[in-house]
């Protein structure tokens, strides 16, 4: 199997400082994609398309929020005088912003107010991601959308390659070795820069014998991640317990 590994750089950083927002309490952020979007996500995005729905903004309640919701980023501010908002994703626009580019409805959360709206065009701009959403005509709609977090349904993340991963799927997986000692969960997924790092957490003893959690790094590169079998909810890796 493949990670990609000799191609870590197509992968990007998260940007959880620049949205400058905190995510709520049990919900898996989007983390990162593993791939540049693909050409034609972006042609799509320059050239937006009319023909979606051009609803309004709506409200909406727990129950009517989508159970596979997952936040990608924050607006941070109004762009150009057209009602159009500006997007920091929780990874680089280059690489990360995909699934803000072909979603058709954002989902929208600040504070204790729950929203959704039609996402009508969307295109990469410098290190953004730039959008004109159902509901907002002007520069000051937008600008009062400042601070809004945005999910997208994990249904509308655009399909990977088999040796590909978003690192909101791989959280919660069981991590065994090739002799099937238990390595623990991936609770954490991180950029070094280089490649990325499965966090993976493990019940463990201390000191003084009490109940503490243990935790690895293990590198998500080929020659240590052998399988990613999702419907097992599995990882297999070549990594001994007392490394």
């Amino acid at each position: 199997m493949s990670t990609r590994d000799s191609d870590s750089s197509d992968r990007a950083k998260a940007s959880n400082e620049a949205a400058g927002t905190a995510r709520t309490a049990g919900q898996p952020s989007f983390g990162v994609f593993a791939r540049k979007p693909a050409a034609r996500a972006s042609a799509k995005a320059e050239t937006g398309s009319d023909s979606r729905d051009a609803g309004e903004m709506r409200a909406e309640t727990e129950q009517s929020w989508p159970d596979d919701a997952v936040e990608v980023g924050a607006i941070v501010d109004a762009y150009g005088l057209k009602g159009w908002v500006k997007v920091i994703a929780h990874a680089d626009a280059g690489s990360g912003g995909d699934a803000l580019l072909t979603a058709k409805r954002w989902w929208l959360v600040k504070g204790h107010e729950r929203k959704s709206t039609p996402a009508l065009q969307a295109k990469i701009h410098s290190d953004t991601v730039v959008a004109r959403l159902g509901g907002i005509a002007d520069r000051d709609a937008a600008y009062a959308m400042r601070g809004h977090r945005i999910y997208i349904c994990r249904s509308e993340f655009p399909a990977l390659q088999s040796d590909e991963f978003y690192w909101v799927d791989l959280l919660g997986l069981n991590v065994v070795n090739e002799v099937g000692v238990e390595l623990g969960k991936v609770a954490d997924m991180i950029d070094n820069g280089a490649h990325s790092v499965m966090r993976i957490e493990y019940p463990d003893a201390g000191k003084d014998g009490k109940p503490v959690t243990g935790e690895r790094l293990i590198p998500f590169v080929g020659v240590y991640v052998k399988t990613v079998d999702q419907a097992a909810k599995q990882i297999i890796v070549d990594w001994e317990a007392d490394y």
